[in-house]
């Protein structure tokens, strides 16, 4: 199914008539645009959709980021509040995503893309239509901001969540070139991580937000990943011996995941050890610290990350290097064993408690 609205008739006729004319191809009936006083206490909704038989009060977002799609689903229930079940509520962006979708569903709220894709679910009413490409993606856009190059940025901000940053100073110190430092900064700010001060600097608005869809898109497989079998009596014992044989041949390396988790938590017992190698394992690598290549009974991994970024902010902790606990938890997700556990406890840590406070 197909609605034929793209950048140009959203520039000429708007969001919400662009809106009108998807909304009405999935209802098959006309969809007018009512006034506000049409529904009691609306007050604040950016627009009333009606046909013969529904109303909608509606909440126009044009990102569908998740601090984007929270602020709308908060307005939608503030103002729907005593509307009663005739009156759906209904969040409208260009393109969502399937974690604004997510955020949506669970909220009970509905939502339509210009796109053409459609979560709706009212009283006698079901309309689910996914699978329609983002018609939306601007010309030199960042496709991510959690790519490999891209997510730079994103860490060094999550890294001093109560921070305010210069684009000049984001560009030197992740070392990204300003005129790409400025394409990813205008992303942030246009899907609400961001904030810009009255001086020029921004400041994250929704640091816990931000995290929340780095871990959502996150992709441990974009790293290069050796697996492999070492004799040890426990896994912080492993981790301790692989880290000692990694330091005598002066390989730089930080443990992460349930590694890093137990040395940062000392919760949640563990097997397997991974460890973050600035320089490709080598045959000769694996001989020198008694490892096997074993994949099915592996608990070693030796990653080569895609992005040195891994390595910021690498800490000591009871002799063990670490990678900082944000890049652990971001890991926990691709791990085996009890890693959902293990990520309860690390983000009970003060950083984290930092990232989880909405920023002033």
């Amino acid at each position: 199914m197909g609605y034929n609205v793209n950048m140009r008739s959203l520039a000429e006729h708007g969001t919400l008539r662009a809106a009108r004319h998807v909304l009405s191809e999935l209802l098959e009936e006309p969809v007018r645009l009512a006034a506000a006083e049409h529904l009691p206490d609306a007050r604040g909704v950016d627009a009333v959709f009606k046909t013969a038989s529904l109303r909608f009060a509606v909440e126009a977002k044009t990102v569908a980021s998740s601090a984007s799609v929270l602020h709308a689903i908060e307005s939608l229930r503030r103002y729907s509040t005593g509307l009663g079940a005739h009156v759906i509520p209904l969040l409208i962006v260009p393109y969502m995503g399937e974690r604004g979708a997510s955020l949506c569903r669970e909220a009970r709220v509905s939502w339509l893309d210009l796109s053409g894709n459609a979560e709706i679910r009212a009283r006698g009413l079901v309309v689910k239509v996914h699978g329609q490409p983002n018609q939306y993606i601007r010309p030199g856009r960042p496709s991510s901001l959690f790519a490999a190059k891209s997510s730079r940025i994103v860490r060094w901000m999550l890294l001093r969540p109560d921070g305010d940053f210069s684009q000049a100073e984001l560009a030197l110190n992740t070392q990204i070139e300003p005129g790409y430092t400025s394409k990813i900064v205008h992303r942030m700010l246009d899907d609400g991580y961001l904030r810009r001060r009255q001086d020029g600097r921004v400041k994250l608005a929704a640091p816990q937000q931000l995290l929340d869809d780095w871990y959502a898109s996150y992709d441990f497989a974009r790293h290069r990943l050796t697996a492999g079998m070492r004799q040890a009596r426990s896994g912080p014992a492993l981790a301790m011996e692989l880290s000692e044989a990694l330091t005598r041949l002066g390989i730089q390396h930080a443990f992460t995941g349930l590694a890093a988790a137990w040395f940062y938590t000392r919760h949640t017992a563990f097997r397997l050890a991974t460890a973050y190698l600035a320089s490709p394992p080598e045959r000769a690598l694996l001989d020198a610290i008694g490892l096997y290549e074993d994949e099915r009974g592996a608990n070693t991994w030796l990653v080569m990350p895609n992005d040195e970024g891994v390595f910021w902010e690498t800490r000591l902790v009871d002799g063990l290097r670490c990678t900082h606990p944000l890049q652990a938890y971001l890991d926990l997700k691709a791990h085996p064993e009890r890693a959902s556990e293990a990520a309860r406890e690390l983000v009970r840590l003060d950083y984290f408690r930092a990232v989880m406070t909405e920023a002033a």
